[in-house]
Formats: C-alpha cells, sequence, structure tokens
C-alpha cells in the first residue's frame, strides 16, 4: 500500500466544487489501495478528505502539533493520529509516512507545504511524486506563475514538469501511480 501524503484547507472554500473533488479523490484513493496522511483535522476540507477515507474503510494517519490540537480541532476517529511537538516536526513526520504528494485547494499552510516539500525534491532529499489536483482552475493562475519563472531562468523546465498536475483525482492519480511504478 501506497500512502499519499495531502496538503490542503481546514476551511471549505466557496465553490462546492472543492468538496466534491476532495471525496472523489478520497474515495479513489481507497479503491485503488492507498492510504492517507495528513494535518489531522476533523474541520474544512481536511476533515471531508479523512471522513470519506475513513467512511470507504481506509487508513488514515493523521499529524498534528500539540497547540494545534485544539485550534484545529484534531480528527480523533483517525487510523492513527500522531502528536508532534512542533510545525517542523509535523511536515518531517508526514513527508516520513508519504510515498507521494498531492496539493488540495487551500491557504497558506497548504502553499508553504507543497512548495516545502517540492524544494525537497529538487535538492534531492526525496524522490516522491508531487501533484496539484487544479479543481476548477483553483491551481491554473499559479501554474501560470511557475511557467513563467521558467521562462524567466530561475526555474528549470526540468524542475517545473516535476510538479504533476491534473484537474480530476482520477488523472492525477494515474500520473503520480505512473512515477511510483517507475521509482
Amino acid at each position: 500500500m501506497s500512502r499519499f501524503c495531502i496538503y490542503l484547507g481546514s476551511r471549505d472554500g466557496r465553490d462546492s466544487a472543492f468538496i466534491e473533488a476532495t471525496r472523489d479523490l478520497g474515495r479513489a484513493l481507497v479503491a485503488r489501495g492507498h492510504g492517507l496522511v495528513y494535518g489531522g483535522a476533523r474541520i474544512g476540507l481536511m476533515g471531508e478528505l479523512a471522513n470519506t477515507v475513513l467512511a470507504e474503510g481506509g487508513d488514515v494517519i493523521g499529524v498534528m502539533p500539540d497547540h494545534l490540537v485544539e485550534r484545529e480541532q484534531a480528527h480523533e476517529g483517525l487510523s492513527q493520529l500522531i502528536r508532534v511537538h512542533n510545525m517542523h516536526e509535523r511536515k518531517a513526520s508526514m513527508a516520513a509516512h508519504a510515498d507521494a504528494f498531492i496539493a488540495l485547494p487551500g491557504g497558506i499552510g497548504t502553499l508553504e507545504e507543497l512548495f516545502e516539500v517540492w524544494t525537497w525534491q529538487y535538492l534531492g532529499l526525496h524522490d516522491k511524486p508531487i501533484g496539484v489536483l487544479d479543481t476548477a482552475g483553483f491551481y491554473s493562475p499559479l501554474l501560470t506563475f511557475l511557467d513563467a519563472i521558467v521562462e524567466q531562468g530561475f526555474l528549470n523546465g526540468r524542475t517545473r514538469n516535476r510538479l504533476i498536475d491534473a484537474e480530476t483525482p482520477s488523472a492525477l492519480l494515474d500520473a503520480l501511480e505512473a512515477q511510483l511504478a517507475n521509482a
């Protein structure tokens, strides 16, 4: 079983497509035999994803620092909730438990986690696949900006192409699973 670390919002967002895509991804993970690693919250898209995976009979590991357990309303029904001391330990633990990474819609925390794990890949600290689910065009402006960074010479095309993007959970999982199979 591969574990997918999913970065996503602790809010639902304004477009119902975000919730639907999150649920679709959760169902697809379980149907394909994958486990979930995520930030451990029971609210927002984070809670939707965990609840969907659990309802489908999947395995869910949540990782949350002690100071956020009450603030983010830790999900107590997970297969495993790992409590850590701080955000640095949280991100390291999530990455250590993961075979691949996906970013769904979210805020600055989601973006920070995505860029950190992508930077770790660039620096050779891991070679795990990374993708973004571009639900309702959420990530399109960011992807366009990243392409502009390549055009301006601040990012090489190979590094940019290692960040996989797709509009549906199925297409994204297909691409990430292909990379896992070739690893």
